[in-house]
């Protein structure tokens, strides 16, 4: 059962532990490269800000981002700023998502995300909650993969899961973790493609942030997955 109010307190601390991480930064460490291909720890920084006011959106009936071109612009435009600029942005993009979450709603109801996916509300804050703990990872501060939460890092696998499956590009897979956990995704059709490795290991790679050479698989090479 999804807890919005259990996810919101969730994506409190993890804000709070990414800002507290950050500090310890400065300007010329803002504009060094992250760990996320052609973007700076300022780019990061900048897109979780935006990110929060555009999840704002999503829980007041707005469209998430005006358009992808308009996304793309503000991080640029955010993305050069200095440490404490960044940081106070953070915060205060933060407070207002929390604010918006905290607001008498129907979480029941279906939201549009990104690229016209839908869901229920509910699952808003555990989508907001992806983006600050993954992202305080691509930023390079010392936080990797395996430091996130178990429980966490199994929903985030549900979820990439479920983005995947029945998709054409995608064969058919069959996920497990050496303690028994399994999913399905990829496309219906098909003899499954077992890849099996710990937790971390999946969720890296199902998210682009690991290329999966530490799974394991019967024969033959992980397939390319798509961008989602």
């Amino acid at each position: 059962m999804i807890d919005h109010v259990r996810d919101l307190e969730a994506v409190r601390e993890a804000t709070e532990r990414l800002l507290s991480a950050a500090a310890a930064l400065d300007n010329a460490a803002v504009a060094a490269p992250s760990r996320l291909p052609g973007w700076s720890r300022g780019h990061l920084l900048a897109h979780i800000a935006r990110n929060a006011d555009a999840l704002v959106n999503v829980l007041e009936g707005r469209p998430m981002y005006p358009d992808a071109a308009t996304r793309d612009t503000d991080i640029g435009r955010d993305a050069p700023r200095p440490l404490a600029v960044q940081l106070a942005d953070v915060r205060d993009s933060g407070d207002r998502f929390l604010r918006a979450g905290a607001a008498p709603a129907d979480w029941t109801r279906v939201v549009t995300l990104r690229n016209g996916v839908t869901d229920v509300a509910a699952r808003v804050p555990f989508r907001r909650l992806v983006e600050v703990e993954l992202h305080h990872v691509d930023l390079g501060l010392g936080r990797t993969l395996e430091d996130l939460p178990e429980e966490f890092t199994g929903r985030e696998i549900d979820f990439l899961a479920q983005r995947f499956s029945g998709h054409a590009e995608v064969p058919p897979l069959a996920l497990s973790t050496p303690d028994g956990r399994r999913w399905r995704t990829g496309r219906e059709e098909g003899t499954p493609f077992s890849v099996t490795g710990p937790a971390p290991e999946l969720m890296g790679w199902l998210a682009g942030r690991r290329d999966g050479t530490a799974l394991t698989l019967p024969a033959g090479a992980l397939p390319v997955l798509p961008p989602l």
